[in-house]
């Protein structure tokens, strides 16, 4: 395979009181083991990205790879951080998902795949905007690793701000492809809706 992943875990999880969001219970798993269960099948290789103590992801049995931007400047630098990891390994293409939305697509990496361009983030339909980007679920060619250290050194800290100068494609998926897990009312959402 081509491309492996990077899963997001590096927020601070402010909404949910903070701590590893990605830990919270689905059922009778985490939010982080369902992801990985979803990506696994369509990749090479995972990286997690998380700040702090990696060794309380031990259980896991995935490299951790933390923020190489100080002070939390956002999944951009997760992104980085899976970039350089991917490069070491000889991935061409990084495919980065979130640790707090467990049930995207089981065809993600093949349809992001489906575009030519060096940065492909997944979209969902959007009434007043006709596609709404999902930013943090993207296809990204490692090569651009060293463009995108120096923006985010420059301050560059909103995805698309990045992406759109570099010529995004985006992928179009249907409208509950991403619900992502915010608050605790999204959780009780998601543990009433679990199938």
């Amino acid at each position: 395979m081509t491309d492996c992943a990077v899963i997001l875990a590096g927020g601070q999880a402010n909404r949910m009181g903070g701590g590893d969001k990605g830990r919270l219970m689905l059922g009778d798993q985490s939010l982080i083991q369902r992801v990985i269960r979803r990506i696994r099948p369509q990749v090479g290789a995972i990286v997690l990205n998380a700040n702090g103590d990696p060794s309380r992801f031990d259980d896991l049995g995935l490299p951790v790879v933390a923020d190489s931007v100080a002070d939390f400047p956002g999944p951009l630098a997760g992104v980085l951080a899976g970039m350089d990891w991917a490069a070491g390994q000889g991935y061409e293409w990084l495919i980065s998902v979130a640790a707090d939305t467990p049930s995207f697509p089981l065809d993600l990496v093949e349809r992001l795949a489906g575009y030519h361009t060096p940065v492909v983030l997944a979209a969902t339909p959007d009434p007043q905007r006709g596609r709404l980007p999902q930013p943090t679920f993207g296809r990204w060619q490692v090569a651009l690793r060293h463009d995108l250290r120096i923006a985010l050194n420059d301050g560059v800290r909103k995805i698309r701000q990045w992406t759109q100068a570099r010529g995004e494609s985006l992928a179009l998926f249907d409208e509950g492809d991403f619900f992502n897990i915010n608050t605790p009312e999204d959780l009780a959402w998601a543990q009433e809706h679990l199938q």
